[in-house]
């Protein structure tokens, strides 16, 4: 609750978001916790929902004949995840688009039960010359399982507000009820 008591001064509020442009470090590795713990029905839920019916994520007889042993997580699922736990540190409100990914590996396999943690490592940043008042982001994204091993890698580059632009953006987004974070995801 913002308003204030009777004879109390207003409280002051802070809403989570993500980095603006002159806040991201090239260098810096940014952790995101807490980890997400793979279940069997995120991993069938994916993978139907997406329309990929690859036994070696649905069928656990067929995939325990196969080099495994068991079924594998969606390796999309896995990359999904990792970014999506980037959104609430990085980008949540603060994100303009993201503009792609490039060199996506997964080394090691993802089983159902497996913990993901998710980090990310500013690479570089640019003012866009193109979009004044934003900024091209890139970072390296890696997932470690829950015993360190990488499970997934990506370079990811996106574009992101400036402070002032983005700061006005969300102001005129709360004067015409659109929220900011919500559109940006």
């Amino acid at each position: 609750m913002t308003d204030a008591s009777a004879g109390q001064a207003p409280l002051r509020d802070v809403v989570q978001r993500g980095l603006w442009f002159e806040e991201f470090e090239e260098g810096v590795r940014y952790l995101h916790r807490p980890g997400r713990t793979v279940t069997e029905a995120d991993n069938v839920l994916f993978t139907t929902l997406t329309m990929n019916p690859q036994p070696l994520h649905l069928d656990a007889a067929w995939s325990a004949e196969q080099p495994f042993g068991e079924r594998l997580v969606n390796s999309m699922f896995t990359l999904s995840t990792l970014v999506g736990q980037s959104v609430g540190q990085l980008t949540q409100g603060t994100l303009v688009a993201n503009l792609g990914f490039g060199a996506v590996a997964f080394p090691h396999p993802v089983f159902v039960g497996d913990t993901l943690y998710g980090e990310s490592v500013v690479e570089s940043k640019r003012e866009s010359a193109s979009r004044p008042g934003q900024g091209v982001v890139v970072v390296a994204h890696t997932a470690r399982n829950q015993r360190g091993e990488v499970v997934a890698t990506a370079s990811r580059s996106m574009l992101v507000w400036l402070r002032e632009p983005g700061e006005r953006q969300q102001a005129a987004g709360r004067a015409t009820g659109v929220d900011e974070s919500e559109a940006n995801g």
